[in-house]
């Protein structure tokens, strides 16, 4: 079985705000307090196609499972475990879009997770706000002869993925927040040159 659940959130700032805070995500000083399941990011390779003008990153992703479920604790002999993600983006700054996909990289053999998303202009205010669209699916694999157990472990890791997003998506609004006083004060500061 999958569990699958789809979000769409409006952001009240510009594409290029909300893309560049997306991109601070991970290395603002706040992020350990507030995405306290994300243990290490690195930029794998980063390519800029002069053709298209799209930037191509990957980013190795490291995170901290939810709690697991007390007979998966006795069998791994651990509340917890670490798993490693891969991200892939693209961003198209000619149409104002980026595409990220995540997927695990590790666990596998247990469970699958592809997380979808995509930032672009809101269609009703293109220059002031933008739409984050997210699909993400999760299914367990090794448990198809115990389907209820499945679920279980399914329904919690989508409960957990839901919470994290939501985390995900208010420390971006605060960001875009801090990036947007930001260009208001240096505005200021030319405006009074």
């Amino acid at each position: 079985m999958v569990r699958a659940y789809k979000h769409e959130h409006v952001y009240r700032h510009p594409w290029d705000r909300v893309t560049t805070a997306s991109w601070r995500k991970f290395t603002d000083p706040d992020t350990p307090a507030v995405l306290s399941h994300v243990l290490d990011v690195h930029t794998l390779s980063r390519r800029l196609d002069a053709t298209s003008g799209c930037l191509h990153t990957v980013r190795s992703i490291t995170v901290r499972s939810p709690s697991l479920p007390f007979f998966l604790r006795r069998i791994i002999g651990s509340e917890a475990v670490v798993c490693h993600c891969i991200e892939t983006s693209v961003v198209d700054p000619r149409v104002r879009s980026m595409e990220i996909v995540a997927v695990n990289a590790s666990l596998r053999g247990l469970i699958e997770v592809e997380e979808r998303s995509s930032y672009r202009p809101h269609p009703e205010n293109p220059e002031g706000w933008t739409l984050l669209k997210q699909d993400t699916s999760i299914r367990c694999k090794p448990f198809k002869a115990l389907a209820a157990v499945a679920e279980k472990v399914e329904q919690r890791c989508v409960e957990r993925f839901q919470q994290n997003s939501v985390k995900g998506r208010e420390f971006v609004e605060r960001i875009c927040k801090y990036l947007e006083a930001e260009s208001s004060a240096s505005a200021a500061v030319s405006t009074a040159s």
